[in-house]
């Protein structure tokens, strides 16, 4: 599962969770973002979301995170990510977990059709990003809970002093806090 984890939320959590059970999977790899090169805003440090997607997913055995893009140099991209992974477990059948928000976006990405060959990817629903209008490509999309948490309000929320209670995990929320992370 890749995505930018500032911050990780239930939602993300949800997700993961409902493509390991309907896609049979053993085991879900987190993939926070090294440096998201789509992303013009500020992000959050990468070793500070990779801190928080591991204080997440620390009680589901199932749940793995990876430093791949946290330790890569320069600009991060799926198709390295996938290219790595797929190297390092030959004969393994990968999944590409991601937002609708991030695969409507897919034709956008550094090499968008290897990546496709590299990995099955699975779009899990999100309110407010309907993906009637997905590429032809092969894209499986799962339907998921409707959790309408977005990693964008959580860092509002902080800026302004708001409760982010129940929409990340208590320790998530306690780290935030330590590291005075979204703070305007």
């Amino acid at each position: 599962m890749g995505g930018t984890f500032d911050p990780i939320h239930h939602g993300h959590l949800v997700a993961a969770e409902e493509a390991r059970y309907a896609l049979s999977l053993e085991q879900v790899l987190f993939v926070p973002a090294g440096r998201p090169w789509q992303k013009e805003r500020h992000v959050a440090p990468a070793e500070e979301r990779y801190q928080m997607t591991v204080l997440a997913t620390k009680d589901n055995p199932a749940f793995e995170v990876s430093r791949t893009e946290i330790d890569r140099d320069g600009p991060t991209y799926t198709v390295d990510t996938l290219r790595e992974l797929h190297a390092a477990t030959p004969g393994a059948e990968l999944f590409f977990i991601t937002g609708a928000d991030a695969i409507l976006e897919i034709l956008s990405w550094k090499d968008p059709d290897e990546a496709m060959e590299l990995a099955t990817f699975v779009a899990v629903t999100r309110p407010g990003y309907p993906l009637g209008k997905l590429p032809s490509r092969q894209i499986v999309v799962l339907e998921i809970p409707a959790l309408a948490i977005s990693s964008t309000d959580i860092r509002a929320r902080v800026a302004e002093g708001r409760p982010i209670r129940y929409l990340v995990p208590d320790a998530v929320a306690a780290h935030i806090r330590a590291r005075d992370l979204y703070r305007a």
